[in-house]
């Protein structure tokens, strides 16, 4: 359960990402599952090649953000319908990772990774590991909550609320989704760089259906903490994405198959839409002062 606890909150870097293109800018993103594996082969073969592994993570950062660029034009200069775009990007991606990478598989137990000073000290799958991962994961939420508070990110707020609203205050809409869409596969990307350090090692697949699991993170979070205000979204996120990760460890524990996680995550997130629309769950959550979720995070 530890583990799971360490995993939720190492993924709720990319379930932020993921709520900065399905939240705010009402974007259907599928870039993320060959991103997050972009981010992993970044990393790891930075890594094995002698690059200092906070410096490979910066990069694969950037790798991600160039992917999200890729389906933004795609998107706003070739007029490709968002969904498709995303799937094309995805799709080419497989490719240049397995370019990137050199084999479907590079594995990293015997270098020094962002997490070896963890693991030298013992301190993995412990409360040490934990708090290190929960500051980690704060101070991206911090980042986050502090640019969509600025001019730009209000006007990537407005931009997915209303469209035709903000483009006539002249605000470049296209540059917003861009630019929305770079942030967010960066932390996408980031994250996958992590993850391959956390677990050591980067596979080919390792992104496949990774969509579904940052979708349920924002969605059950926001179903049971709220979404009325930026700060609050982007905290029940993070918390959804910890949530997830223990609903999937009691359903392994419980006898389910590893094979059968896609099919318990495709569950909860049916539940997670289901569920604020029962009268009986409206009502709880008034009394919670969390309601309905909004269908984005509001502007403040």
């Amino acid at each position: 359960m530890t583990t799971a606890v360490e995993l939720g909150l190492i993924y709720a870097i990319m379930a932020l990402g993921v709520y900065l293109t399905f939240r705010i800018l009402d974007f259907p993103d599928l870039t993320v599952d060959g991103s997050f594996t972009t981010g992993a082969g970044i990393a790891a073969v930075g890594i094995i090649n002698g690059m200092p592994p906070l410096l490979a993570t910066l990069i694969a950062f950037l790798g991600g953000m160039a992917a999200g660029v890729v389906t933004g034009l795609l998107h706003t200069k070739g007029k490709i319908n968002g969904l498709l775009a995303g799937i094309l990007t995805m799709i080419a991606l497989y490719s240049i990772n397995l370019r990137i990478m050199g084999k479907a598989n590079l594995p990293l137990l015997r270098e020094e990774t962002l997490m070896s000073p963890l693991r030298d000290a013992g301190l993995m799958g412990g409360a040490v590991s934990i708090l290190a991962f929960f500051v980690l994961a704060m101070v991206v939420k911090v980042v986050l909550d502090w640019f969509l508070h600025t001019d730009v990110g209000l006007a990537m707020q407005a931009t997915g609320d209303n469209e035709e609203m903000i483009r006539s205050f002249g605000v470049s809409t296209d540059n917003q989704k861009i630019l929305g869409l770079s942030l967010s596969n960066g932390l996408v990307a980031a994250c996958g760089a992590l993850i391959a350090q956390y677990q050591g090692f980067a596979d080919i697949g390792m992104g496949i259906g990774i969509i579904l699991a940052g979708l349920a993170s924002v969605i059950i979070g926001q179903a049971i903490f709220g979404a009325r205000l930026v700060i609050i979204a982007t905290f029940a996120v993070v918390l959804g994405s910890v949530l997830y990760r223990v609903v999937i460890q009691l359903a392994l524990e419980a006898g389910l198959q590893p094979n059968d996680m896609k099919l318990v995550s495709a569950v909860l997130v049916v539940l997670a839409l289901i569920l604020p629309r029962w009268s009986g769950f409206r009502k709880l959550g008034a009394r919670m002062g969390t309601a309905k979720p909004e269908k984005k995070g509001a502007m403040v």
